[in-house]
């Protein structure tokens, strides 16, 4: 077995498998009944680490499916050193234990939170030790690390058990200007990001939000430029709350969001306003500029109950309707466009090895690039809006800022930025099934993961799956397979893919796990994990 049961004195032993016996332990049943006690009670003892993952090609075209586990929000928190606070990496030695087993089921890297709040709680100055000390630990287990550039709190979603803020300078610059924040219809200010009104104004202590986001990024591609490639294969750029790109139309960890609400328009800052009003001046409509809609309900609205989203003549069919939600959906893939670019170019640079150093006394970096290719890819998060699919509005999707109704399709365009940026499109919600949701929400996660799967291949975006919450039962994980494994109509097969050597199959380019927890390592569900990994590589477990 994995880990093994101590004796009646209750101290934990290790009996992880040596470097050499990886492949054999995908190939059978991994027992672990005491694995969250091992995990928890984990000591000192060193443990010959697996090898490390080889370099992975640009695009697997396998027909197996890699898989990511997402670290705990609270990998780095902020601890007392002294007299201040700085990250740190928590329990680690538990950490190292509980990769080390994820290695061993045959799990290909983990994904993790670089929260801004954290690392840039100073303008300018960045502190990356606690991930340090993380990839250098990654690097011994031998798995990849694919880290989300985390430009947003934490502690507002479901399942948010850790609280992260904005940078305290970002926030002392809200003070004076809170029109920073996404801004409701009654004027309740968003603090979970900066509003993407602003993207371009130099709000942030003379910088643009999307000027603070590049350096970052730079920041931290220059600290980490030997791991880009190796150890470091994605970096996926948070673009709006929980890291999605969306408006925070609705908020759940205040309350004043509860499922399955159609959620508000988040367009009322002075920077919305002013582009909305611009806009409409420039169809000559200006009384279509002076906000959003007025009869959209609120958070916890149905369709039926409100004039705009209303099935039979809602006015988000109308002319008036068109032009807002094209504004409002335009004005977020604009925003994904400007952070990409961005982060591009940034990424562009390290291309091929290189190392970092920076002029005393100065912000000018100096680049020293070798001759070994590096490849980074980029990655963004899409959310998994389901709940009000079947209705004729899509009201949900309509004020989180995808404008997608029965009559109009809404992830075209973000696809083909996406596609400009040769970007992967992480999806959220591919665990869930129809018939698993009450249908007075008129849900439909299979029929939202088909719609995007088709705009995704036709564009040419590669998928990676997300579940939205941790699930280990039967259900979620024939839902999860079917979506990675099983073609769409008028899609090519997965063989004619291998064959030809395109692509954009319909398929799960990889499945990321949300998330590493106590009940992961909890004995029915870590069979079940196990066995379903084995499945998603290609190998049968015994049972």
């Amino acid at each position: 077995s994995l880990l093994a049961r101590a004796g009646a004195g209750g101290a934990a032993v290790s009996l992880l498998p040596h470097a050499g016996t990886v492949a054999e332990a995908r190939t059978r049943h991994l027992e672990a009944p005491n694995v969250r006690i091992f995990v928890a009670l984990a000591c000192g003892r060193s443990e010959t680490a697996a090898p490390p993952a080889p370099a992975r090609a640009r695009r697997d075209t396998s027909t197996s499916m890699p898989v990511f586990v997402m670290l705990p929000l609270d990998t780095v928190k902020l601890c007392a050193d002294g007299e201040q606070q700085v990250p740190m990496l928590q329990r680690p030695k538990a950490l190292e234990v509980a990769m080390k087993a994820l290695r061993v089921a045959g799990v290909r890297g983990v994904m993790v939170d670089v929260w801004w709040g954290l690392v840039e709680a100073r303008s300018r100055t960045y502190r990356w030790e606690a991930y340090a000390e993380l990839f250098a630990m990654a690097e011994r287990v031998g798995l990849t690390v694919q880290p989300v550039m985390s430009f947003h709190s934490c502690g507002n979603n479901v399942n948010d058990d850790y609280g992260v803020s904005l940078p305290k300078w970002v926030h002392e610059i809200g003070k004076d200007n809170p029109d920073i924040y996404f801004t409701d219809r009654k004027g309740h200010r968003n603090q979970e990001c900066v509003s993407l009104g602003c993207d371009s104004v130099p709000v942030l202590e003379g910088r643009t939000p999307v000027e603070v986001y590049r350096d970052f990024i730079e920041a931290f591609c220059c600290k980490f430029a030997p791991l880009l490639g190796s150890i470091i294969t994605e970096i996926t750029v948070g673009l709006g709350p929980a890291g999605e790109l969306r408006y925070p139309s609705y908020p759940e960890g205040d309350r004043r969001w509860k499922f399955p609400g159609i959620g508000e328009f988040q367009c009322y800052d002075k920077y919305m306003l002013s582009a909305l009003e611009k806009a409409a001046c420039d169809i000559d409509k200006p009384e279509w500029g002076k906000g959003g809609p007025h009869d959209a309900g609120h958070y916890n609205s149905r369709p039926w109950e409100t004039s705009f989203f209303h099935p039979i003549n809602g006015r988000f069919a109308s002319e008036y309707g068109d032009f807002f939600l094209n504004f409002y959906s335009t004005q977020l893939v604009a925003h994904a466009d400007r952070v990409l670019t961005a982060a591009s170019k940034v990424v562009s640079r390290f291309d091929k090895q290189c190392q970092c150093s920076t002029f005393e006394g100065s912000d000018a970096m100096l680049y020293s690039f070798g001759d070994e290719k590096c490849v980074v890819d980029l990655g963004v998060k899409l959310a998994g809006v389901h709940w009000w699919y079947n209705s004729r509005s899509h009201a949900a999707e309509l004020t989180t800022g995808y404008y997608n109704t029965r009559e109009h399709e809404g992830y075209a365009a973000v696809m083909e930025v996406l596609k400009k940026h040769n970007a992967i499109l992480n999806f959220t919600c591919v665990e869930m099934n129809d018939c698993e949701h009450p249908p007075e929400g008129q849900c439909s996660p299979e029929g939202l993961f088909r719609q995007i799967a088709s705009i995704a291949r036709e564009k040419g975006v590669e998928i990676g799956g997300e579940n939205a919450l941790p699930r280990y039962d039967a259900a979620a994980w024939s839902r999860i397979e079917a979506n990675a494994f099983h073609d769409l109509p008028g899609s090519p097969s997965v063989a004619a893919c291998d064959q030809l050597g395109c692509t954009n199959c319909t398929r799960l380019a990889k499945l990321t796990w949300l998330r590493m927890e106590d009940s992961m390592f909890d004995s029915p569900n870590w069979d079940a994990f196990t066995r379903s990994i084995g499945r998603f590589s290609g190998y049968s477990a015994a049972m």
